[in-house]
C-alpha cells in the first residue's frame, strides 16, 4: 500500500466555515453505495471518491475541481481493572470509565494524478476531541519549548480533555511517477496511525504511541513501476513544526558545541516494495536528525542535543482471501540522553527502544473481522515512556505524571470489527499489558498511585483493559 496515501490530518475553524458556506453547500439525501462492508477501509485508504462510505457532504464548486471534504466521528469508551483514573502507558484510549469523543475529524483535499503531465494538489485536516494533543506540533498547534521546558502542551486546548488540532496542512506537486509534498504531514513510519479509519483497533502499540506523529518540511516520492516507491525528504524533526533548538532562554542545552546543535534539519526516506500478485508489501523508512532530549520544567536540569534516529520495517502479507499476517519492527535511538546504561555493555548516555509486534487478521464474514496484535517493546532506559502524557501535556501541571520505566513492556490485544454498513464501524477489544522492571526500584506504569500524586508512578505490573469505539464516516 502507499504510505503516503495511508497516511490521514479557532481560525481555522472560521476558515472552514467560509469555504463551506462559499461552495454551496446544499443538504442532500446520501447517494447508496456500491461498495461491500468489508471493502470499505480500503476505499478510504484509496480515497475512492465515488464509493465507499455515502457522502454527507456535498460541495458541488469544490468537487468540480476535485476537491473533497468527509470526515469522521468517534467516540469511545474503556476501563482498566485498577479502578484508576488513567489506563496506564495507553494514550490516546487513556481514561478509565469516561467516555471521550476521541476524533470529530474533518479532511478538506485534492489528490494529484500527473499521469499525463504535471497536476496540483494538497490537504487540510482538523481533529477536534480527546486525541488532539497528541498530534500537535511545536511551534503551531503546541506552545514552542521556550519558555515552558516541555513538549506536546497544546495551544489551541479548551480543556484538559478536548481541543483543536491540525495534524496536516500541505501541498502537492506532481509530475508523472514523482511527488513532492510541502508542509505539515503525518508520519510514514509504522503501520498504525492517528485517523482512526485506518486503524482495527481502539487502542494503540507502545510502538505508535511513542514514535513521531507528524513532520514539517518537504517529502518526494518516486515511482518508477509498481511494485516499488522511493521517499526521500527533509523536515524539521519530530513534531515540530517550526521551533529551533534553545540555545539561549532558561532551558537553552548545555552543549552547544555538538554538531549541529542549533539545527532541528532531519532526513526522513523510506523505501516500499510489493509483490507483483500485491499479496506482499515490505515497507521500510527511518528518520535521523538532531533532537533535544527529554527535559523537565526545571531549568536546573537543563537539556542536551543529540541525534535521535529510527527506523521502522513494516512487512504485510496475505496468507489467504481472509487472512493477513503483519510484522513491524522499530529501532531508534537517543545519544546525549544522560541516561544510565540499561545493558552491559551499552553506551554511556545512550538510550534505546525497540519493539517486535505481530497481527493476524481474519475475515469472519462481510460484517465482521477478528484481530489480535502480540507486541513487545523494550525502552531500555527508561527514556522513552512517560504516563499519564494527559497530565504532562497539561499547561500548569506541577507534574502528575512519571517517567523512567526502565524495562520490557508486553501487550496482547484482542479485537473485533463489526460492518453495520458502509458508514458504521464497531471495534470492541480486549487488551492485556504487563512489565517487567530492570530494576526493583523501577516504577511501574499501572495502579492507582499513577497520575495522583507529583512524580508518582503506579502499584502494578499488568493490566487488564476492556474497551469500545464507534465510528461514523460522513
Amino acid at each position: 500500500m502507499d504510505l503516503l496515501k495511508r497516511r490521514q490530518g479557532l481560525q481555522v475553524a472560521a476558515l472552514f466555515v467560509f469555504v463551506t458556506a462559499s461552495s454551496g453547500l446544499v443538504a442532500q439525501p446520501p447517494p447508496e453505495s456500491d461498495v461491500l462492508p468489508e471493502d470499505t477501509r480500503e476505499a478510504w485508504e484509496r480515497t475512492d471518491y465515488g464509493s465507499g462510505p455515502d457522502r454527507r457532504i456535498d460541495l458541488p464548486r469544490l468537487q468540480q475541481r476535485d476537491i473533497y471534504t468527509y470526515g469522521w466521528i468517534e467516540y469511545g469508551l474503556g476501563a482498566n481493572n485498577w479502578g484508576t483514573p488513567f489506563n496506564g502507558p495507553i494514550t490516546m484510549a487513556d481514561r478509565s470509565w469516561q467516555g471521550q469523543l476521541n476524533q470529530l475529524y474533518v479532511v478538506t483535499e485534492r489528490e494529484t494524478d500527473a499521469g499525463a503531465g504535471w497536476d496540483l494538489g494538497g490537504r487540510v485536516d482538523l481533529l477536534f476531541g480527546t486525541d488532539f494533543f497528541y498530534t500537535t506540533a511545536l511551534g503551531f498547534d503546541a506552545y514552542p519549548l521556550q519558555p515552558l521546558g516541555i513538549e506536546n502542551i497544546a495551544s489551541w486546548a479548551f480543556s484538559k480533555d478536548y481541543g483543536l488540532a491540525m495534524p496536516q496542512l500541505y501541498a502537492d506537486v506532481a509530475y508523472r511517477d514523482v511527488t513532492l509534498r510541502f508542509g505539515h504531514f503525518y508520519s510514514i513510519l509504522g503501520f498504525e496511525e492517528v485517523p482512526a479509519i485506518g486503524n482495527f483497533f481502539y487502542t494503540h502499540a507502545f510502538s505508535m504511541q511513542f514514535s513521531p506523529f507528524t513532520f514539517t518540511g518537504f517529502l518526494g516520492s518516486w515511482q518508477p513501476n509498481e511494485q516499488l516507491t522511493i521517499y526521500s525528504g527533509v523536515t524539521t524533526g519530530w513534531n515540530n513544526f517550526f521551533d529551533g533548538q534553545p540555545m539561549t532562554g532558561a532551558f537553552a542545552i548545555l552543549n552547544p558545541e555538538y554538531p549541529g546543535a542549533g539545527s532541528t534539519a532531519s532526513y526522513l526516506g523510506g523505501i516500499e516494495l510489493e509483490s507483483r500478485d500485491g499479496s506482499q508489501t515490505l515497507a521500510i523508512a527511518t528518520t535521523t536528525g538532531n533532537e533535544v532530549t527529554t527535559i523537565s520544567r526545571n531549568p536546573a536540569d537543563g537539556s542536551l542535543v543529540g541525534n535521535r534516529s529510527l527506523i521502522s520495517t513494516v512487512y504485510t502479507n496475505r496468507l489467504s482471501d481472509r487472512l493477513i499476517y503483519v510484522f513491524q519492527n522499530d529501532n531508534a535511538w537517543q545519544f546525549n540522553a544522560n541516561v544510565a546504561p540499561g545493558n552491559a555493555g551499552q553506551q554511556p548516555g545512550v538510550a534505546q527502544w525497540y519493539s517486535f509486534i505481530n497481527y493476524l487478521f481474519w475475515e469472519f464474514s462481510p460484517k465482521w473481522q477478528g484481530g489480535m496484535r502480540l507486541e513487545y517493546f523494550r525502552d531500555n532506559n527508561g527514556y522513552i515512556v512517560s504516563a499519564p502524557l494527559r497530565n504532562e501535556s497539561e499547561l500548569g501541571n506541577p507534574g502528575y505524571w512519571t517517567g523512567g520505566f526502565a524495562g520490557s513492556f508486553w501487550e496482547l490485544t484482542f479485537g473485533l470489527n463489526w460492518y453495520p454498513n458502509n458508514n458504521w464501524t464497531v471495534r470492541p477489544e480486549l487488551r492485556y499489558d504487563w512489565f517487567a522492571p530492570n530494576t526493583p526500584t523501577t516504577p511501574l506504569p499501572y495502579g492507582k498511585p499513577l497520575g495522583q500524586e507529583i512524580a508518582a508512578g503506579g502499584n502494578q505490573y499488568g493490566q487488564f483493559y476492556a474497551g469500545c469505539d464507534v465510528i461514523w464516516q460522513f
